[in-house]
C-alpha cells in the first residue's frame, strides 16, 4: 500500500511561484485517485529529472477544475488532497505544486499558462499525459506546449496512456469499479486497495449501544465513490492494521437526508481513538445499503456483516499479512 504520512523533504507549495530558481522537471494534472497510470508518469518524471540534474515536482488543482465549474455534477473524489500528497511522498518526489483553481487561472490562455511554467516555476522538462489539456477552454494539448517549449527552452515528452488487462486506467475506471463493488478491479487499477483516511471524531454512539462501538470518521466530500457494507483494514496513525467491518453511506434507518458518514467497528478493540487520523482501506464489499424497519432489525443484519467480514479474514489473513 501507498501510505505514510508526508515526509519533512518533500516540499509543499502553494501557487505558481518557487521558493528558490532550482530548475524543475514537471508535470501537471489532477492526479485523483494516484492510480497506476498515475503512478508510471511520476516514476517517468523521477528518472528523467535524475538524468538531468533537477528537482521531480507536480503541479496539481486545488478543487478540482469540474468542481470549480460544476460541484454539483463533479465526478466523486477518490482522494483528499492530505491522501494524494501521502502517494506523492511514497513514490518520492521533491516538490508538489498546490495551485488554488478559481475564476481568474479558468481565464488563463493556454500560451499563458506555459509561459508561467517557465518563468514562474523554472520548468526545464515537462511531462504529460497523452490526454492532457489545459487553459481557458481546454484549448492546450500537446502540440502547443512542445511547441512553446521549443521557443522558450524546455524540452517536453507525452506519455501514453496505461493499460491493465485491455483496461485503459483511469480515474474514471476506479470511480466506476469502485460504484459496481468491484474491489478488486479497483485493486488491480490502483496497485493497492482502495482507502480513505479522516479523523475520528464523535457520533451519536448509536453503534456503541447496539453492541458494535465504532469510529467515525470525518470526510472531506459529500460523495464518497462507493457506498455500502464492507470488510475493512484501519490502520491509526502510524500503527498497525487491524481487521473491521464498516458502513460508508447515510444511515437510512436512523437519519433523514443524511450526510455520508464512514463507520468503522473494528473487532477485539476497546481503545479511545477519538481525534487520531485513521486510513481505511476497503477489501471486500458485503451488502448495498438499505433501511430497515427499526433497531433490531438492523442489529441483526450488523451480526450478519460482522460473521461474513471475520469469515473473510479468516479465509484471506495470509494473504492480507504478505501485502502489509
Amino acid at each position: 500500500m501507498l501510505t505514510g504520512i508526508i515526509r519533512a523533504d518533500m516540499q509543499i507549495l502553494r501557487g505558481l511561484s518557487s521558493p528558490d530558481s532550482h530548475p524543475i522537471a514537471l508535470t501537471i494534472g489532477n492526479f485523483d485517485g494516484v492510480h497506476l497510470g498515475h503512478q508510471a508518469l511520476l516514476k517517468q518524471l523521477m528518472a528523467a529529472a535524475k538524468a538531468r540534474n533537477l528537482e521531480a515536482a507536480v503541479l496539481v488543482f486545488e478543487p478540482h477544475p469540474r468542481e470549480f465549474f460544476s460541484p454539483q455534477q463533479a465526478p466523486a473524489r477518490l482522494t483528499n488532497l492530505r491522501e494524494k500528497l501521502e502517494c506523492f511522498e511514497q513514490i518520492g518526489l521533491d516538490r508538489v505544486y498546490v495551485c488554488h483553481f478559481d475564476a481568474a487561472l479558468a481565464q488563463t490562455s493556454a500560451l499563458d499558462f506555459v509561459d508561467i511554467l517557465q518563468a514562474k516555476l523554472q520548468a526545464k522538462f515537462v511531462l504529460i499525459g497523452d490526454d492532457f489539456r489545459f487553459g481557458s477552454g481546454r484549448s492546450g494539448d500537446f502540440d502547443l506546449i512542445r511547441q512553446r517549449g521549443l521557443a522558450l527552452g524546455f524540452e517536453v515528452q507525452a506519455m501514453a496512456s496505461v493499460c491493465e488487462q485491455n483496461l485503459r486506467v483511469s480515474s474514471t475506471a476506479v470511480r466506476h469499479a469502485l460504484q459496481q463493488g468491484d474491489l478488486k478491479l479497483a485493486e488491480r487499477l490502483l496497485g493497492r486497495h482502495y482507502s480513505m483516511s479522516g479523523r475520528v471524531e464523535h457520533g451519536q454512539h448509536l453503534g456503541r449501544k447496539l453492541g458494535y462501538p465504532t469510529a467515525n470518521i470525518q470526510l472531506k466530500h459529500n460523495h464518497p465513490p462507493l457506498i455500502g457494507v464492507f470488510a475493512v483494514q484501519m490502520k491509526i496513525e502510524a500503527g498497525e492494521w487491524l481487521n473491521g467491518v464498516a458502513s460508508l453511506g447515510v444511515r437510512p434507518t436512523v437519519e433523514v437526508n443524511g450526510k455520508p458518514i464512514l463507520e468503522v467497528h473494528l473487532f477485539d478493540f476497546a481503545e479511545e481513538i477519538y481525534e487520531q487520523h485513521v486510513q481505511v482501506a476497503f477489501l471486500k464489499k458485503l451488502r448495498d445499503e438499505k433501511k430497515f424497519d427499526g433497531l433490531e432489525s438492523l442489529k441483526l443484519q450488523i451480526d450478519d456483516d460482522a460473521q461474513r467480514a471475520k469469515q473473510f479474514f479468516a479465509t484471506t489473513e495470509q494473504e492480507l499479512r504478505t501485502e502489509n
